[in-house]
């Protein structure tokens, strides 16, 4: 697993391990039950306080991403998993409100879109 901290983005160290490690998971370089580097371990390896390496990692359980099995250690969780769920639930809130708002599907969607674009910088 490959790791590297930009010191030059605004992104925080946390949000940064978390990111990449999300994104080895879609990606399939980190398969489902690929046995992660403890939170010590992983913040010694890149220079990071354990606090921080944790927080990106609670961050990751609670997106679906990992899953901590006790001394077990912490795993890639299955794909599909509370990602996806929350994702759609998430989407049926938005669809609510917009309709409750009176907007048609086409503004709904450029809301959308406006939004994920300012989110993903694209």
């Amino acid at each position: 697993m490959s790791i590297t901290l930009d010191a030059d983005t605004p992104e925080a160290p946390y949000e940064q391990v978390r990111a990449r490690i999300a994104a080895l998971a879609r990606d399939g370089e980190l398969p489902t039950g690929y046995k992660l580097p403890t939170v010590r371990g992983l913040a010694e390896e890149l220079g990071l306080a354990a606090n921080t390496v944790a927080k990106a990692y609670r961050a990751l359980e609670t997106d679906g991403v990992i899953e901590t099995r006790g001394r077990n250690g912490t795993f890639i969780a299955a794909a599909g998993g509370a990602m996806e769920r929350e994702l759609a639930e998430a989407a049926q809130t938005f669809a609510a409100r917009a309709r409750r708002l009176g907007a048609g599907q086409d503004a709904a969607l450029a809301a959308a879109r406006d939004a994920l674009r300012a989110q993903y910088g694209a």
